[in-house]
């Protein structure tokens, strides 16, 4: 099987020849000494790329670093998600846009308000990436599916909207159908790029879900639904995403919100990907579950190999894996932890090593 027909069979839960495998997000140091060069998209090092190439020229070098990877470890697919863009080199953050002494159902308003009148949809710089990298795969000779953010319906950290939700519902509901329109404008954008997969959702769970169920199901659900049906109706799949303990809201999650998909699946906050196998395998394509934060960073290359074997072994049957890191690869994570995964997934399939 080719990567794209690997992929494919993953999400029509089809056998394929072997679980697909690739990384969500690979960062330095790791990178860095995968490539034996600076890799520009970290962002340690996107300002010296800037700096020596343009902005385009770094944006092309980050595409081109990526796909190398890719090959190298045989990955089946890429996300690929945006870079700064290039006003923001040498600007300062706005650290307070807003009133302090408003309430927060006033201060929601107000980014409401923004976000009506300063709506355009996405523009070319924010796109560019996507086209560089289609146009650089087939100078690579590689034909990998992409998946792209659309995460706008996130409410980690964010305390204004959680406390608007509560006292001033209808503002709350007007910030996540703007959020709703934002991703739309996505979607329509990444169909036309051909960009195969979009993530949706957006964070909202730690160690349990920071919003009670009904909330969840209330606000969050049937936006994120209305995108993942934009999706299928351009061909694509919608991949639904979340770090933490989902299982009080895994039937919205999942079924509620019509995603083909489940990335971050966060073992560490109890999300098993037997059980989740085991209950939705014949509906949903599981993307993971390595443990980034404890396992990969902490443990032996030894025990890294024996959780990708088990992990390898929970997600078989009727396709619906993809293996990948349950979150990041960062500065936290050994290179040697990290080859690990890689040995041990040849191993399991009886590839040549690296």
């Amino acid at each position: 099987m080719t990567s794209r027909e690997r992929i494919e069979a993953a999400l029509r839960h089809e056998e394929p020849d072997r679980t697909p495998v690739f990384e969500y997000v690979l960062l330095s140091p790791v990178a860095d000494r995968l490539l034996g060069e600076p890799y520009a998209k970290d962002s340690s090092h996107w300002p010296n790329a800037v700096r020596e190439l343009g902005w385009e020229g770094a944006v092309r070098k980050c595409v081109r670093q990526q796909l190398e990877l890719a090959r190298l470890l045989g990955h089946d697919m890429v996300y690929v998600y945006g870079t700064p863009g290039p006003e923001a080199e040498g600007k300062e953050p706005d650290n307070d846009p807003l009133d302090p002494s408003e309430d927060p159902v006033e201060r929601v308003e107000k980014r409401n308000q923004i976000a009506e009148e300063s709506f355009v949809g996405p523009g070319e710089e924010e796109l560019l990436i996507y086209s560089i990298a289609k146009r650089e795969m087939a100078a690579f000779g590689l034909d990998l599916p992409v998946l792209a953010p659309a995460y706008h319906h996130g409410v980690w950290t964010d305390t204004d909207l959680m406390m608007t939700m509560v006292l001033a519902p209808e503002v709350a509901h007007r910030h996540f159908s703007l959020a709703t329109r934002r991703a739309l404008a996505l979607v329509e954008a990444y169909a036309e790029l051909g960009i195969e997969q979009v993530g949706v959702g957006g964070d909202f769970a730690g160690n349990r879900p920071i919003l009670s169920p009904e909330a969840y199901r209330a606000f969050i659900v049937p936006e994120v639904r209305k995108v993942s049906r934009r999706a299928h109706q351009l061909g694509r799949w919608a991949v639904n995403a979340s770090d933490g303990d989902l299982w009080p809201v895994i039937e919205d999650f999942l079924i509620g919100c019509e995603v083909d998909g489940y990335l971050e699946i966060d073992m560490q906050a109890g999300m098993d990907l037997a059980k989740l196998k085991a209950r939705y395998g014949d509906r949903i394509a599981f993307y993971g579950n390595l443990d980034c934060g404890s396992v990969l960073s902490f443990s032996s290359p030894e025990e890294v190999k024996r959780r990708t074997r088990e992990c390898l072994e929970a997600g078989l049957g009727n396709g619906g894996h993809i293996l990948c890191a349950s979150n990041a690869i960062t500065a936290s994570v050994p290179l040697e932890n990290y080859l690990a995964v890689v040995e041990a997934y040849r191993e399991f399939y009886g590839l040549p090593l690296l």
